[in-house]
């Protein structure tokens, strides 16, 4: 009751009169609650429009220190619900400067290190409904917060925030080429960068993050840029190769999800491929590969992380027939991942079929130097190797030359360190050998010198056999 007091005392009278009158109720709290409900229909709102409630509701934000918190969240809701697609409501609202209201209102919250992201998601979500009224109702929002209002709830660590922050910026640059170029200027890809930082922090729920991620890295090909500002906090002592943070790994996850998910409708840029495949190189110089992998992408290792997100990155990236194929590989992408084999141990089927079962403690590799950093490591490979084969007789003859062809017929076999491996090695074998003579040739006349059989590669039409002067195993055709 001291509350209500309180407001009516510091509130002028007509300010709550209408509220009241409006809603018949004699408190604010009633009040506000029983005109939020009314416009949670569109004849509710309809209705409270022709009453201006627009108008009482704004005057309460803008002292929102004579307002009890919960009046004035319950005032945010109200505006939040009348702007939902009713425009004279939304014109009201821009009439009224609800936009510099509302922008105050987030300035002081933000100034405190304890900002209340609950009215602060209301707010977005009403800047929100006021942007999709149209061109002048964004301008209005983007005028007042860009860039050092976005900036400053994007710091909020919140994803209660995050969510409808990014869905109000993708909704007002989308409308205008004036305002988008703005986005791709510094002081908005600090924006975007601070998102990410964000969203890395606490998550996300919705997919306005990554449309607008997506839409910047992948259409508008600033990949590079808001990669490059992930790292400028970086210590200078470390070396630019070392960069690869929580956030880094993060950034390549989301994208990576979201490449999948729209795999053959993205156009990906060459540069945008270049740049992953620098990553995964740069990335592979410093992941620990001594120990194999208990855990799938995400692993807690950022680095290992940032590797497998680009290697997935690439992998779906080559499954679209495209120029990029062929840019990645006269960069070099299929020796670089043979020499990743090279240097691999077995699958576990052919370490058990050779008499090298693995134990409990049994955690360093017997081949060779490199064990799996991640549960898929090796079934990424072929797949990156297998989509860049299709069709493609330059690929097929270099796998061959860099003496590959032994090294992807291993990869035929189940692993369970790397599910549907054997369907991938299957299916990639088919595309190495396709139309190419002399890798079939090469297949036919391999010669067995001691064979190790199993169910599993006998099924495939191979089996194992190891070469008396390496100890390495290899599959050879058993017809």
């Amino acid at each position: 009751m001291d509350s209500v007091k309180s407001v009516n005392l510091s509130i002028q009278d007509n300010v709550l009169q209408p509220l009241f009158i409006s809603s018949g109720s004699s408190t604010l709290h009633e009040a506000l609650e029983r005109l939020i409900e009314t416009a949670k229909t569109s004849d509710g709102r309809l209705s409270l429009s022709s009453k201006d409630i627009i108008k009482p509701a704004l005057e309460l934000c803008r002292y929102p220190l004579r307002v009890p918190h919960q009046e004035l969240l319950l005032a945010v809701k109200l505006l939040r619900n009348l702007c939902a697609g009713e425009i004279k409501n939304q014109d009201l609202f821009i009439e009224q400067n609800g936009v510099g209201i509302l922008s105050t209102l987030v300035g002081s919250m933000c100034s405190n290190s304890g900002s209340d992201s609950e009215i602060l998601r209301m707010v977005l979500q009403t800047l929100g409904n006021v942007s999709l009224a149209g061109e002048k109702h964004q301008e209005a929002v983007w005028a007042q917060f860009f860039p050092l209002g976005f900036i400053d709830i994007a710091r909020v660590q919140s994803k209660e925030t995050c969510d409808p922050l990014c869905m109000v910026i993708y909704t007002c640059s989308e409308g205008s080429n004036e305002r988008w170029v703005e986005l791709l200027s510094d002081q908005g890809l600090d924006i975007i960068v601070q998102i990410v930082r964000t969203v890395t922090a606490v998550g996300f729920s919705e997919d306005w993050v990554k449309l607008l991620i997506s839409k910047i890295c992948f259409d508008e090909s600033y990949f590079s840029s808001i990669f490059s500002k992930l790292s400028e906090n970086c210590d200078e002592n470390v070396p630019q190769i070392s960069h690869f943070g929580d956030e880094e790994a993060f950034l390549l996850s989301i994208l990576s999800e979201i490449l999948n998910e729209r795999l053959g409708e993205i156009v990906v840029s060459t540069n945008f491929s270049l740049s992953i495949y620098q990553i995964l190189r740069n990335a592979v110089e410093i992941v620990d590969f001594s120990t194999r992998a208990k855990l799938s992408l995400p692993t807690g290792s950022s680095v290992t992380d940032a590797m497998g997100y680009a290697l997935s990155l690439i992998r779906d990236i080559t499954a679209c027939d495209g120029p990029n194929v062929d840019t990645l590989s006269r960069a070099g992408l299929i020796k670089f991942l043979i020499d990743l084999f090279r240097n691999l141990e077995p699958p576990t089927l052919i370490r058990r079929s050779t008499g090298h079962a693995d134990t409990e403690n049994d955690t360093t590799p017997r081949f060779s130097k490199y064990c799996c950093p991640y549960k898929g490591f090796r079934r990424d490979i072929v797949g990156v190797i297998g989509n860049c084969s299709y069709g493609r007789i330059s690929v097929q003859d270099e796998i061959r030359e860099q003496d590959g062809i032994l090294l992807m017929l291993q990869q035929c076999v189940t692993d369970e360190d790397n599910p549907f491996l054997r369907e991938w090695g299957i299916w990639s074998m088919r595309n190495i050998l396709e139309g190419n003579v002399k890798n079939r040739e090469l297949v036919v006349d391999l010669e067995v010198q001691g064979s190790v059989d199993t169910p599993e590669i006998a099924g495939v039409g191979l089996r194992v056999e190891i070469d008396h002067v390496t100890r390495r195993p290899k599959l050879v055709n058993a017809s």
